[in-house]
């Protein structure tokens, strides 16, 4: 058992401070209210939020964009000391709706939604709110919300995905460019939830490619490469693993030299 410092006093009530040791968890759906008022913002003053959707992914799980970014704040918290809110686990899926098990929700109201969490963790007393995207139409309306949120409250707010920032990995490990539920993301899902993805239905005639000029609604199929043939999913673990352990090294630099920039601009 842990050693009491000292006590909390509130509101007549008695509560133990522990030592400056782990949190008793990253998750904010696992900590209750006396731990998180201990810990942030003194000792923890960073949260991770995952944004994705429900919507098919050619052989991986419908609900890849919120289990991968799910994955990438797991492995992040620990290293740069940053707690992890709950997903906003259904987006703007536009062009995938048709196909069976995705779910959308209209822009407007995913974009009031995502200000009202935003603007509640930025209320929590965190210094920096990192959102974690994994599904493209939501990154415009997640920008500027965070925008917003940011001129409200003054809390520092960072948006990206995880797969654009990554797309010269994709290239050094697999030679090739990747796509929506193609090489890239069903590497990741390989990696943090390999029994998610079933190989045994995979064919190149499931995917496609974007074409200039044409735009299909909806879309005839939900592996979409970035260039014609090229990007099918790979099933080799020992890179998807090479894969994402790199994914997650260029995510964590990112974070934190934009937290360091911040901090050094005074912001």
């Amino acid at each position: 058992m842990r050693k009491l410092l000292t006590v909390l006093i509130f509101a007549g009530l008695t509560f133990p401070v522990f030592p400056a040791d782990p949190p008793p968890s990253r998750l904010m759906n696992g900590i209750n209210w006396i731990d998180f008022r201990q810990w942030v913002p003194e000792r923890i003053d960073t949260v991770l939020l995952p944004v994705g959707t429900v919507e098919a992914h050619g052989v991986a799980n419908n609900g890849a964009d919120n289990t991968v970014p799910e994955a990438i704040a797991r492995d992040l918290a620990e290293p740069l000391n940053a707690m992890i809110a709950p997903t906003i686990s259904y987006g703007i899926t536009n062009s995938l709706q048709a196909f069976p098990g995705s779910i959308r929700i209209s822009e407007a109201t995913f974009r009031a939604y995502a200000k009202e969490v935003i603007a509640e963790l930025a209320k929590s007393g965190f210094k920096n709110l990192i959102v974690i995207n994994g599904h493209g139409p939501n990154y415009v309306p997640l920008q500027e919300v965070c925008a917003e949120v940011y001129r409200e409250t003054r809390v520092r707010t960072l948006v990206f995905n995880w797969w654009t920032l990554t797309a010269d990995i994709t290239k050094e490990v697999y030679g090739t460019d990747g796509g929506h539920a193609g090489v890239n993301e069903t590497a990741a899902v390989i990696a943090t939830n390999p029994e998610w993805v079933r190989k045994e239905y995979a064919d190149k005639d499931l995917a496609w490619w974007s074409i200039e000029g044409l735009s299909p609604y909806p879309y005839p199929s939900s592996i979409i490469l970035y260039k014609a043939e090229e990007g099918y999913p790979d099933f080799d673990e020992g890179k998807a693993r090479d894969f994402y352990s790199k994914v997650l090294k260029r995510l964590e630099a990112m974070i934190r030299t934009t937290i360091e920039k911040w901090d050094q601009a005074g912001l």
